[in-house]
């Protein structure tokens, strides 16, 4: 059952949080949220929920919290990140989700840009991590915990319980009955609500800020176009600083009535994922080019029928797709064929993976290569394309059914125009688009132009109106002789493979392509356990010559799939994976080719040197803030 259309635009008008109070009015002990914890999965209804957010919200005002305060949010997937962040808002203050992965110094100085006043820290770790920045961040009068463990020796009044708020918002309650209803009243739908952070691939993130109104116009973008229907599932797997969670669980899933799903921790996911089955799920590309390894990987290993039944299972699968894909007539031999091993290979791959039950997959965050939308589709499974940005409120862009073309990012979600300037960026126009960059009127005047927003992407519609996208318009690189090409295009063909984690190439006014190799820790690590081949560390591994080999044998597989130009000569597989803590990735695991390609010079260099090998001494950023030295030598190899 889909929400009525009716009720969907009467709450046009209101606030995240007056959709709320209106939602649980509605749904009443319908389940809104589930969350497993022990092993069990624990429900909160929609009244529930509400219920949560009113004592938080009082609990906010009885800490001094008042309308367009900002309060910091520094948690992992979990219920309570919704009711702080709700409630925050109910009151009428600004909220900001930051990673928990950050390091101290970092959190500081984009704490002090936002002015928090309040912060919701997960638990002692990040409660530490404040703690040792406490004289730079002034601005913050009270940090509530959620998690207790670890926290009874801690007596600074400056800390409080989660549990404690919101005891101190059932005495506000107590004091003031209708004190949450007139302040949660008071709230206007195209008042800023929330900030996040952009990826800031390309120097420091800047803070985009977006309105009640942006959220409410992207859920409706997506319950007009999606068989989204109340009740239906979906688990929430990525970061809350990243703008997929805060679309769907402060968007879609309050106006549509879907259930939020929290799994118990990041080691029991693949479980829990299976569990609950998700009705539609969006994350990011990294996420399905682990999984396509891992599957791989896995019946690589397989016994002989097993690997022959998938392997013909993916041949019939994929001339299918390919097939759908250019619109053409699939042969009743290749239908009845995709139905028989529907039941004996492809559903049984889909239920172990948790994804039986999912109505459409989705991709999103960074390019993801054709290979992996073709190896999903080909077993089956409903995966997509999609386009989307912070600035927009999300993914605006996606691949409608039956008409998904693996190298496209499909059509305009409703009330979006996308159309190409002149020097090929993609220009973007919906109400969804933020409403500027905090204290940043300069690059805001930049980013949009009478109602358009400049991606910075370069791309172009194709004959079907599909949108194609390059890469970053800035990234675009030249070779000496003048041929052009897409960093991103060769970098995520490479990640396909099962061995390859990450990649990042060069070339730019250089005669050839040459390009970084991060291993798979864990599937080369497997491959080299079933070859008997010793090891201690990552890089370790990544210097063994059979594993040299291996990697060379993928490249060359993969150059001979891409245009000449873009194939890549020479690699070194670095020693070290790339880390956001030692500012080579963004927190949503974007690479910042410009800090790479600057930090490792001397091996960029190298490799067009002629040199076959080359000492080297890094530093690594552990998560504590404390540095370390890595000397090795690395070899460069040729790969044509």
């Amino acid at each position: 059952m889909k929400m009525d259309r009716k009720h969907l635009e009467e709450l046009k008008g209101y606030t995240i949080p007056q959709i709320l109070a209106k939602q649980a009015d509605r749904l009443r002990e319908r389940v809104a949220i589930r969350k497993k914890c022990l092993g069990i999965w624990e429900t909160v209804t929609w009244e529930e929920y509400l219920k949560f957010v009113k004592h938080v919200a009082l609990g906010l005002i009885s800490l001094g919290l008042g309308r367009g305060d900002h309060v910091a949010i520094i948690m992992d997937n979990q219920p309570e990140w919704l009711f702080a962040e709700i409630g925050s808002q109910a009151m009428g203050a600004i909220t900001l989700n930051l990673f928990t992965s950050s390091i101290a110094k970092e959190l500081a100085v984009l704490i002090n840009r936002f002015g928090a006043k309040i912060v919701f820290a997960q638990d002692q770790e990040q409660v530490d991590k404040l703690i040792e920045v406490r004289e730079e961040i002034e601005g913050v009068k009270r940090v509530v915990y959620v998690d207790p463990t670890g926290m009874s020796s801690y007596s600074d009044p400056w800390l409080i319980s989660f549990k404690d708020l919101i005891k101190l918002g059932r005495k506000a309650e107590e004091k003031e009955p209708d004190l949450f209803e007139r302040e949660l009243w008071k709230g206007r739908k195209e008042e800023i609500n929330l900030m996040l952070m952009t990826s800031g691939t390309t120097g420091i993130p800047k803070l985009a800020m977006l309105t009640h109104e942006n959220f409410i116009d992207m859920a409706l973008k997506w319950i007009e176009s999606s068989a989204i229907e109340v009740g239906d599932n979906w688990i929430s797997i990525t970061p809350p600083a990243w703008i997929v969670d805060q679309m769907w669980g402060i968007g879609v899933a309050i106006l549509s009535g879907m259930v939020m799903n929290f799994p118990e921790m990041q080691e029991t996911l693949p479980e829990d994922y299976r569990e609950i089955g998700p009705s539609i799920t969006i994350t990011s590309s990294r996420f399905w080019e682990d999984l396509a390894s891992k599957i791989r990987v896995k019946m690589e290993d397989a016994g002989a029928i097993k690997r022959w039944l998938y392997g013909l299972g993916l041949k019939i699968g994929g001339a299918c797709v390919d097939r759908e894909s250019k619109k053409m007539a699939i042969p009743f031999h290749l239908r009845l064929l995709r139905r028989v091993f529907a039941y004996i290979v492809y559903r049984p791959l889909l239920d172990r993976i948790g994804c039986l039950h999912i109505k459409e997959a989705v991709t999103g965050g960074h390019p993801i290569s054709p290979d992996v939308i073709r190896f999903f589709r080909s077993i089956g499974l409903n995966l997509k394309h999609a386009y989307g940005l912070t600035e927009a409120c999300g993914v605006f862009q996606v691949q409608p059914d039956g008409e998904v073309k693996p190298e496209t990012v499909g059509r305009p979600l409703p009330r979006t125009d996308v159309r190409i300037s002149e020097d090929s960026e993609i220009l973007v126009r919906t109400p969804s688009l933020f409403a500027g960059y905090y204290k940043d009127e300069e690059a805001t005047r930049k980013a949009l132009e009478d109602g358009w927003l400049h991606t910075g992407d370069a791309g172009y519609i194709d004959e079907d109106g599909h949108l194609i996208v390059i890469g970053r318009k800035e990234e675009i690189m030249r070779l000496r002789g003048g041929e052009a090409f897409s960093p991103d295009f060769i970098e995520t063909r490479l990640k396909f493979s099962p061995y390859i984690k990450e990649a990042v190439v060069f070339g730019e006014a250089r005669d050839y392509v040459t390009g970084f190799i991060c291993i798979d820790f864990a599937n080369v690590g497997s491959w080299a356990e079933a070859r008997m081949i010793p090891y201690t560390t990552y890089t370790d591994l990544s210097q063994q010559p059979l594993v040299e080999d291996l990697i060379l044998k993928e490249v060359r597989r993969i150059n001979n799939e891409i245009p000449k130009p873009m194939r890549v000569k020479k690699i070194i597989l670095l020693y070290k994976m790339l880390d956001p803590d030692d500012e080579e990735l963004t927190r949503t695991g974007k690479v910042r080719r410009k800090f790479v390609h600057e930090k490792y010079r001397d091996l960029v260099d190298a490799m067009y040197e002629g040199k076959t090998e080359l000492k080297v001494t890094g530093k690594v950023q552990y998560r504590d803030g404390h540095v370390g030295t890595i000397t090795t030598k690395v070899r460069i190899l040729n790969v044509e």
